[in-house]
């Protein structure tokens, strides 16, 4: 996914596409709408890293990349390990589920937090890898702060009663075991990447969860 600029394009609308697909059927389960956007969140994010891509290759002008390199860390550094914990939380109807992924939001929140003023001080940066970009950031404690933003993210994904939101949480945390063995200058857009392919699994469940909801739903008469 995040081998060239085209690759990160190409990827970013097929899983822009997906995304699309999830919010379709969300229908009048309202606590679903802030998962159910997150593929098209992901797949925005794949199309805004082609730009930081096509920024240090020189096709496009530098403040172009720049702002583009300013985006995709804020979405992943921020509003990622803040956001997916909350969004799994929201539609949750298991109470001590519910209860038990309280402290990953607040771990969410906090290395958020953290990560946006790590991002505004800066200095911010992104260097063309090997099949990846390599970002980075003057980050204090990584290790860390790397298993807080895991944890967070992972998570609350792995306590949730919905199968696919649990798949979803699994392949994310494969995923982050064979990249940081791999790599950890290109761990950001690598991972990210994957997340972004993962989270079909979220347009499955909206799938899936509208028949279940359908079937069990009975309209009150008036």
């Amino acid at each position: 996914m995040c081998y060239s600029p085209q690759a990160d394009l190409i990827g970013g609308i097929a899983i822009g596409a997906i995304g699309i697909d999830a919010l379709r059927h969300v229908d009048n389960r309202k606590d679903h709408i802030a998962l159910a956007s997150l593929p098209l969140l992901l797949g925005a994010h794949q199309i805004d890293e082609a730009f930081v891509w096509l920024g240090l290759q020189g096709h496009v002008p530098s403040a172009v990349g720049r702002v583009a390199l300013w985006v995709y860390l804020m979405v992943a550094f921020v509003v990622l390990p803040i956001g997916i914990p909350f969004a799994v939380r929201a539609f949750e109807s298991d109470r001590r589920r519910r209860r038990l992924m309280a402290p990953f939001a607040a771990a969410g929140t906090l290395v958020g937090v953290y990560l946006l003023v790590v991002i505004v001080r800066g200095p911010i940066g992104a260097q063309l890898g090997h099949y990846h970009i390599a970002y980075s950031a003057p980050i204090a404690h990584g290790l860390l702060v790397v298993s807080l933003y895991v944890a967070a993210v992972c998570g609350a994904l792995l306590l949730s009663s919905h199968r696919h939101v649990v798949i979803f949480g699994v392949l994310n945390l494969i995923a982050v075991a064979i990249l940081a063995r791999l790599t950890i200058d290109g761990f950001a857009s690598l991972w990210c990447a994957y997340a972004a392919l993962a989270s079909a699994a979220i347009a499955v469940h909206m799938r899936w969860g509208k028949r279940q909801h359908e079937r069990s739903w009975v309209p009150t008469a008036v």
